[in-house]
């Protein structure tokens, strides 16, 4: 039986960033059935709709399209709907109310169960699950990272029945996101991967930029975590960077947290190639929302320590960051205005993963996925599809 729909409530009380970068005072959004019926002068809301009073700013929900873990859970370890269940439950204390749960280059069958386990969590309504990141394994071993050389292959005929039938299979609403390098993956491969639906970026890799160009044209849209895993532009060799910098209408993901990147590297690329396709991203492992400093990824330990997640090499290992703090990060240390950067982790990764007419922002007819902040953009409440959490209680959830 199809549950009755949650009555109507109106958010009042908030300064509240509307879709047309204005910030709006004395205004309500009116939240009906999960979604967003109106955005209205508080002296219009009538007398009868119940209201909650919310103090600082009214934001829409953060996107997040690669979120390796969190609460304790590494997605590769756990491909279950429960698993992406509570990795998205960790993230959303932070803002995060749309996530794609990321599996790191892996073995077939542990691929396979992932996309299970996303088609599981799908038809459970895990609260905020947007579809799935395939990270690798169709990746180049010399710019591998964390990933396991071991298991970085080409990729197969099977392999693009089986990501493509997948893509084609989910509801409307859902993406599927495959990170791969171009210099390893054929021209028709990348072509048939896009033809089925699914959303492709560049990533762990050292393509040169012509490379790069043809991949473009055959259907790839975007950059995972730009800079990270990629040879550094230079004059003779401009490489995935170049190439992703001097495309006006490719989407690059970027980590604000300090480590994985210099900020000045992050304010050139930003002036380079405008703040409008640069898209905040985590690369979050599971010690986010969780109080473990150590995990093992791929029979490596892992170790947190002054915000950093690394092997005992060294090398980095995905990121201990959550989107509120990369939204923090980006205001205080790239020069980019709060309005951009809220855009920066909401509307830009909507418009990539193609789902921005039903997240991403605050206009009617949008879900109702938003995030109440503070004067310090710390996190107190987070609302998806309209159902409420009060993060200074998370015991507390509410719908009205």
């Amino acid at each position: 039986m199809t549950p009755a729909p949650a009555p109507p409530y109106a958010l009042t009380g908030a300064r509240i960033f509307s879709d047309n970068r204005v910030w709006l005072d004395d205004h309500a959004v009116v939240v009906a059935d999960g979604r967003i019926a109106a955005i209205t002068a508080n002296a219009a809301l009538g007398d009868a709709l119940p209201r909650r009073q919310i103090d600082g700013l009214l934001v829409p929900g953060f996107v997040d399209v690669q979120v390796n873990g969190g609460g304790g859970v590494l997605f590769n370890d756990t491909p279950t709907w429960e698993g992406i269940a509570a990795i998205g439950a960790a993230h959303r204390c932070y803002g995060t109310t749309g996530f794609l749960p990321t599996l790191i280059t892996d073995t077939p069958a542990r691929m396979r169960a992932a996309l299970a386990a996303v088609h599981e969590a799908v038809h459970r309504r895990v609260p905020g699950l947007l579809g799935v990141h395939l990270e690798g394994p169709f990746l180049n071993a010399a710019r591998k990272g964390i990933h396991d050389p071991a298991l970085i292959r080409p990729i197969t005929d099977d392999d693009i029945r089986l990501i493509g039938d997948f893509a084609r299979s989910l509801p409307a609403g859902f993406a599927t996101l495959v990170t791969l390098a171009p210099e390893c993956v054929p021209l028709d491969s990348i072509e048939r991967l896009a033809e089925a639906g699914v959303v492709l970026s560049a990533g762990h890799t050292a393509a040169d930029a012509a490379t790069v160009a043809r991949a473009r044209a055959g259907g790839l849209t975007g950059f995972t975590h730009l800079f990270n895993a990629m040879p550094p532009l230079a004059g003779r060799e401009p490489g995935p960077v170049g190439a992703a910098l001097t495309d006006p209408e490719s989407c690059c993901g970027i980590i604000v947290d300090l480590h994985h990147v210099s900020p000045v590297s992050l304010k050139a690329a930003i002036r380079a190639h405008g703040s409008a396709r640069m898209m905040l991203v985590t690369d979050a492992m599971p010690t986010v929302g969780s109080s473990g400093n150590t995990f093992t990824l791929a029979g490596r330990t892992i170790t947190r320590a002054d915000g950093r997640l690394t092997a005992q090499d060294g090398t980095l290992a995905g990121s201990d960051l959550d989107m509120a703090s990369a939204v923090r990060n980006t205001v205080a240390h790239l020069d980019v205005s709060l309005p951009e950067t809220l855009r920066m982790a909401s509307l830009y990764p909507a418009v990539f993963l193609r789902l921005d007419k039903e997240i991403g922002g605050i206009a009617p007819g949008r879900r109702a996925n938003l995030v109440a902040l503070d004067e310090n953009l710390a996190v107190t409440a987070t609302w998806i599809d309209g159902e409420g959490i009060d993060h200074a209680d998370a015991s507390s959830s509410w719908s009205q």
